[in-house]
């Protein structure tokens, strides 16, 4: 439990006595490769926090997939209309390795935020954090080139290119598999 409680503080610090109250909640689980945490248009209000292994979350359309998300140790996984909305979330949750996890029920995690000031304070940094993770991936979307996009993926994600197919990469940046060939021919 010393690495949930050290993911738990990485958020946002917190009491000795707040972060036992999450980490007792919290539940270990074990999945393999491929494993779908969410499906698109299904509700579930389930936490997440990955110990170990890789998520990405992806739309599909007709013809195909759009990933949109990678998460890795340490990131919180979540369908977020599902777990704010309590409506059914627009996206798939699939994982990319054997992954362990921590999972925590939304009912548990809401009846702390009543009793413990702490830990709804930690609940309202977690959103804050993934909602400027969103905004950086909004502003790269629309303001950087597919060059830029990768060459910001090398800088602060490096172990997604080791670990992540690049077809899923490509869709990620917003480009086609032989457009990310030409971009990582270029770059070498």
């Amino acid at each position: 439990m010393e690495t949930l409680k050290k993911i738990i503080t990485d958020i946002a610090a917190i009491s000795e006595s707040s972060a036992q109250k999450l980490c007792d909640l919290f539940e270990e689980v074990h999945y393999p490769k491929s494993h779908l945490l969410f499906r698109q248009h299904e509700m579930d209000p389930t936490l997440y926090v990955i110990k170990s292994g890789i998520a990405r979350a992806y739309y599909r359309t007709d013809d195909s997939d759009v990933t949109f998300w990678f998460g890795t140790e340490g990131s919180a996984v979540v369908s977020y209309n599902s777990y704010i909305n309590q409506t059914p979330g627009y996206e798939s949750i699939e994982l990319l390795e054997d992954t362990v996890l921590y999972r925590l029920e939304h009912r548990h995690l809401g009846a702390l935020y009543e009793t413990d000031i702490e830990i709804a304070n930690w609940g309202r940094k977690l959103m804050e954090k993934e909602i400027i993770l969103v905004e950086e991936r909004l502003i790269s979307r629309l303001l950087l080139n597919a060059t830029q996009r990768y060459k910001n993926l090398m800088d602060h994600q490096p172990e997604l290119l080791q670990r992540v197919q690049l077809t899923y990469i490509a869709s990620y940046l917003g480009i086609t598999p032989v457009s990310l060939s030409r971009i990582r021919a270029e770059i070498r």
